[in-house]
C-alpha cells in the first residue's frame, strides 16, 4: 500500500512547499479552495501549449498573486506583454477580485519536470507516435540532464489495442519511501482517437540534505544537488593491475610455461627448454 501514496503529498512540509499559500477563516476556506481549482483549470485550458509545470497561488488581504511556472514563457507573455494583460483581465472576471498580479517563472531544465515530461509524452501519443519510443526518448533526455532515476507508467488502449493494459518503463533509482529524496510526480491524460491513456511520471532529482526553503517559487526546475558532478563510470578502475606481468601467455614478464623467468617464447632468459 505504501506505493499508492502521492510522492508530492508525502513530502509536503519536509522538502516541498504548498502550491497554494494563504490563510482563510473557516467560513471562506471552501470558497477560496474552489476558486483556486477554477483558476488552475482555466489557465491549463487557456494556455494549452504553454508548457505549464505548476501554478502557485498566493493571497494577501485584497490581492491575488498567480505565479505560472513554464518552460515556454514567450507563449504566455505574447507580443509586448499583451497576452498576460488579457489573461489578467479574464482572471479578474473569474474571481471577482480587482487586484490580480501574474508572475511568470521560466523552468530552465524542462526535462527534469515531471508535469512537462508527462505532457510531452501525452502530446506525442495524441499524434500517434509509438508509446515505447516516446517514453524512451523522455527517459534518455531526463538522465542526460542529471536525473538520478525516472519511472514512466502508461495505461489504456496502448497502440490502439482492443484490450487496455498498463506498461511501466524505468531507469535509475526512484526510492519513493525516502522522504529526503526529491521526487517529482505527475499524472496526465492523453486524449487519443481510440480512448484516454493515462501517463504517470516519477523523476528522482537527488537527495536533499540541507534545510530547504519551502517556498515553491524558489525551486524552479532545479535538481536536488545543483551542479554536483557525478562519475557514473567508476566501476572498472585499472583492470590491468590483476595480471602483473601476465600480459601475454607466450611472453612478457611471467614468461611461458616452457620459457624461463624473464621469459620470451620458447626460450626464456633463465634457461628455457628447447
Amino acid at each position: 500500500m505504501g506505493q499508492k501514496t502521492n510522492p508530492i503529498g508525502a513530502r509536503l512540509g519536509i522538502i516541498r512547499g504548498w502550491d497554494s499559500n494563504w490563510y482563510a477563516h473557516k467560513k471562506d476556506f471552501g470558497k477560496k479552495l474552489v476558486e483556486d481549482n477554477k483558476i488552475r483549470n482555466y489557465l491549463n485550458a487557456r494556455i494549452n501549449k504553454g508548457g505549464i509545470s505548476k501554478i502557485v497561488i498566493e493571497r494577501t488581504l485584497n490581492k491575488l498573486i498567480v505565479t505560472i511556472h513554464t518552460s515556454k514563457p514567450g507563449i504566455i507573455i505574447g507580443k509586448g506583454g499583451g497576452e498576460v494583460d488579457r489573461i489578467k483581465e479574464e482572471l479578474k472576471k473569474l474571481t471577482g477580485n480587482t487586484d490580480v498580479q501574474i508572475n511568470i517563472l521560466e523552468i530552465r531544465r524542462p526535462e527534469l519536470d515531471a508535469n512537462i515530461v508527462a505532457d510531452t509524452i501525452a502530446r506525442q501519443l495524441e499524434n500517434r507516435i509509438n508509446y515505447k519510443r516516446a517514453i524512451k526518448m523522455s527517459i534518455a533526455s531526463a538522465l542526460r540532464m542529471g536525473a538520478e532515476g525516472i519511472k514512466v507508467k502508461v495505461g489504456g488502449r496502448l497502440g490502439g489495442a482492443e484490450i487496455a493494459r498498463s506498461e511501466e518503463i524505468k531507469q535509475g533509482r526512484t526510492p519513493l519511501h525516502t522522504l529526503r529524496m526529491d521526487i517529482d510526480y505527475a499524472n496526465v491524460f492523453a486524449l487519443t482517437v481510440y480512448g484516454k491513456i493515462g501517463i504517470k511520471v516519477w523523476i528522482c532529482k537527488g537527495e536533499v540534505l540541507a534545510k530547504r526553503d519551502l517556498n515553491p517559487n524558489i525551486l524552479a526546475g532545479g535538481t536536488g544537488k545543483e551542479g554536483g558532478e557525478r562519475n557514473f563510470d567508476n566501476r572498472g578502475g585499472d583492470r590491468d593491475h590483476r595480471g602483473g606481468g601476465r600480459d601475454d601467455r607466450r611472453g612478457g614478464g611471467g614468461g611461458d610455461r616452457r620459457g624461463g623467468g624473464g621469459g620470451g617464447n620458447r626460450g626464456g632468459g633463465g634457461g628455457g627448454r628447447r
